[in-house]
C-alpha cells in the first residue's frame, strides 16, 4: 500500500539551529508554501501526522481541504537530539560531533535518541500505518524520512535531500520511490 511522506513547511528557526523535537512554528510563507504541497500530491485516503505543531499544522490543512481527519503518531516525531536541542550545530563540541560520527547508527553523545532507535520507531510506524491498507499521507520531518528511506547504515544512507514541503512515495516498506 502506498504511503506519502511529507515534510513540513519552513519552521521558523533560525538556519544551523539543531531542532529536533523542540516544537516550533512555521513561517508566515505557510499558506503559500501548504497550498503548494498540496497540489504535488497524489491521492490519499487518510492523513497520519507526527504531533508536533509544523506537522500538525499542515495536516490540519490538507485535512480542511480534503474533508479528512487527522490521526497524530508521536512515532511519527523528529529524531531527539537531546541537549543539543536548540543549540546552533556550529556551537557543538566537536567532540560529541565526533563521536556520533564514528557510531553513527548508536551512538547518542546528545543524551537523546540514536539513530537506530530513530529508526526502529519509524519503521513500527509505518508498517503499522501501512497494514490499514488505505494510500496514506504521512506528514512527518526530514529525519524520519531518511530513517525510512536508508537502506544501510552509513551517514552516507541517511543524506536523501528532501525539501521542506517534499515528498516521497513509499510503495510498500521496502521500496521508495522520490517525488
Amino acid at each position: 500500500m502506498a504511503l506519502i511522506l511529507l515534510r513540513h513547511t519552513t519552521p521558523d528557526i533560525d538556519e544551523g539551529v539543531c531542532y529536533g523535537q523542540t516544537d516550533l512554528d512555521v513561517l508566515a510563507t505557510f499558506e503559500r508554501e501548504a497550498e503548494n504541497a498540496l497540489a504535488a500530491l497524489p491521492p490519499f485516503q487518510q492523513i497520519i501526522s507526527s504531533p508536533l505543531v509544523r506537522c500538525r499544522k499542515l495536516a490540519e490543512f490538507i485535512a480542511d481541504r480534503t474533508g479528512l481527519s487527522v490521526q497524530r503518531d508521536e512515532r511519527l516525531m523528529e529524531m531527539n537530539f537531546g541537549n543539543w536541542e536548540g543549540q546552533p550545530w556550529s556551537d557543538i563540541p566537536r567532540a560529541e560531533i565526533d563521536a556520533w560520527a564514528s557510531d553513527f547508527i548508536h551512538a547518542s553523545p546528545h543524551g537523546g535518541e540514536s539513530v537506530a532507535m530513530l529508526r526502529r520507531r519509524v519503521h513500527r510506524a509505518l508498517s503499522d500505518i501501512a497494514r490499514t491498507e488505505k494510500p496514506s499521507l504521512v506528514v512527518t520531518h526530514s529525519g524520519v524520512m531518511r530513517a525510512a528511506l536508508s537502506k544501510g547504515d552509513g551517514f552516507a544512507d541517511f543524506e536523501a535531500k528532501i525539501d521542506f514541503g517534499g515528498h516521497v512515495t513509499i510503495s510498500d516498506v521496502e521500496g521508495v520511490t522520490h517525488e
